[in-house]
This record gives C-alpha cells, sequence and structure tokens, in this order.
C-alpha cells in the first residue's frame, strides 16, 4: 500500500511538471520567430512612465472618470535622467497637458509610445519586411529587415530598420518628429533615436524593452521595459478609431464664429462689449 500510495504521489508530481512546461514559441519557415497577432499593454505607462499617485485629471468635470489613475514606473532605474532645461521643459508640458499632449491632438503616437497607448496594435510577418499597423490614429510602420537605410525625411512613426538576435526582435528607429511619450509631458526632440526590443516568453506574452537616446533632452541613454500581451478573445481585430474629429475643438476651436468675434470684443449678436 505504501509502495502504491508512493507510485501514485510520484505520477502526480510528474504529471504537473509537464503541465507546467511553457508552451514552445511558433517558428516561420524561414526559422524567424513567430510573432504575429493583435497585442496590447496592461499598464499605467501612457499616463506617466514613471511612478505616479492618483490624482485629479486635467479635466474636473469628468470627475473620478477622468482621474488619473496610480501607476508604477516602467523606466530601469525608476526615473528618467533628464538635463535641466529639459526637466523645465517637461514640467511646462506637464502644465499644458489638456491641450498640448500630441495624443489630444489625434497625432500619431510615434515610438515606443505607440506600444503602450491603450489600445491593440497588429504584428504582420511576411518572408521580407514587417508591418505594424495601431489602431489609435490608424497609425503604421514598416520594419526593413533587409533595405536598412537612413531616415530620408522625420515623420510621427519614425524609421524602423530591423534584424533578429535569436529569438529577440531588434529595432533602431530614427528619423522622429519631436513627440511626448506619455500623458504627463516626457517627451524627446527630433534628435532622437529608440532601440526596441521584442522578445517572445510564451506564445501569449512579449517582453517589450526600448532604449531612447536623446542627447538634447537627456543625460544618458535610459531605458523602458514591459510585458506586451496577446489578444485572446474571439474574433479579435483591430477597429477604425478616426479620432481627428474629436481633435477639432482642442486644435481649431479659437477658429470657430463665437470664439472669433469674442477675441475682437464683440458678442455673438454683433454688439461691441463696454
Amino acid at each position: 500500500m505504501i509502495r502504491t500510495t508512493f507510485i501514485a504521489s510520484l505520477l502526480v508530481l510528474v504529471t504537473g511538471l509537464v503541465h507546467a512546461q511553457p508552451e514552445p514559441i511558433s517558428q516561420r519557415a524561414d526559422g524567424s520567430t513567430d510573432i504575429s497577432g493583435i497585442w496590447q499593454s496592461l499598464n499605467n505607462a501612457n499616463w506617466n512612465l514613471e511612478a505616479q499617485v492618483a490624482e485629479q485629471g486635467p479635466l474636473e468635470t469628468l470627475g473620478a472618470i477622468g482621474a488619473v489613475p496610480p501607476g508604477q514606473s516602467v523606466v530601469t532605474g525608476l526615473t528618467i535622467p533628464y538635463l535641466q532645461d529639459a526637466l523645465r521643459q517637461r514640467q511646462q508640458n506637464y502644465i499644458n497637458r489638456r491641450t498640448e499632449d500630441p495624443e489630444a491632438k489625434c497625432f500619431m503616437p510615434g515610438i515606443p509610445r505607440a506600444a503602450y497607448i491603450p489600445q491593440p496594435f497588429q504584428i504582420f510577418q511576411t518572408d521580407t519586411d514587417i508591418m505594424m499597423v495601431y489602431q489609435f490614429a490608424g497609425a503604421v510602420r514598416t520594419i526593413y529587415m533587409d533595405n536598412h537605410m537612413e531616415a530620408p525625411i522625420d515623420s510621427w512613426m519614425g524609421w524602423s530598420n530591423g534584424h533578429w538576435e535569436g529569438q529577440t526582435l531588434v529595432v533602431e528607429v530614427s528619423g522622429l518628429n519631436a513627440n511626448w511619450l506619455d500623458r504627463s509631458g516626457n517627451y524627446y526632440t527630433s534628435a532622437a533615436k529608440i532601440t526596441e526590443r521584442f522578445t517572445p516568453l510564451s506564445p501569449y506574452h512579449l517582453h517589450y524593452q526600448a532604449s531612447i537616446e536623446d542627447p538634447a533632452v537627456f543625460e544618458e541613454a535610459w531605458t523602458i521595459e514591459m510585458p506586451l500581451y496577446r489578444r485572446m478573445e474571439e474574433g479579435a481585430r483591430l477597429f477604425e478609431f478616426k479620432c481627428a474629429e474629436f481633435a477639432e475643438e482642442i486644435m481649431y476651436g479659437h477658429l470657430s464664429r463665437e470664439n472669433y468675434f469674442r477675441n475682437l470684443g464683440i458678442d455673438i449678436n454683433g454688439d461691441q462689449d463696454e
């Protein structure tokens, strides 16, 4: 009986270890890692890459709906190494975040913000290059795996040259427009260079890492990292998010008829103010 009980316990233990083994990561026919699919972050990095406490949002009329949630830092070393003048600019950005954040204006999110803006993105792999399509603002970029070159012109999503290091996709991004990194005003200039690393941890998780270098803003290069999660629900796909119409009031409200006359000291009835 003791022997039987021991064998049964051993079988349970072995079975548990077998089930605990991670699922293999898919490989493409050319031997590269298959990271195609729909992915999304689950953190509050888009509010602030550094740690933050909960606080009132920029629009008090929204109450708790517009409140800023707490979050932990995704920055290696916890804080961003700003130059002193650049830190003052970041603080000014925070004050003006309601109207000056490029996200509020429906500009493309740029790199690396596109990876953790709170909407999904999809990775497509071909025999040559890789394409990433983002739900927010319909942003898209091609990662050139062979035809490496310098960016011909600056753009919101930059120019991406990629290569594989084992199972890790490494992407070097340059030619970026000056942009914000989050809603709290962290930012970089057009001199920035970003190096991304996408490493599969399982068929359902990617480890995302991005190093940011911009000598005009930061004392040294610094890094963020976070997991990205595969969207697994049935029928998962990207939807249209045409946000330009939502940004019209922020961007062009001062050009409305009412504001035009108000700036001239005339009310909308055409009577001049006292």
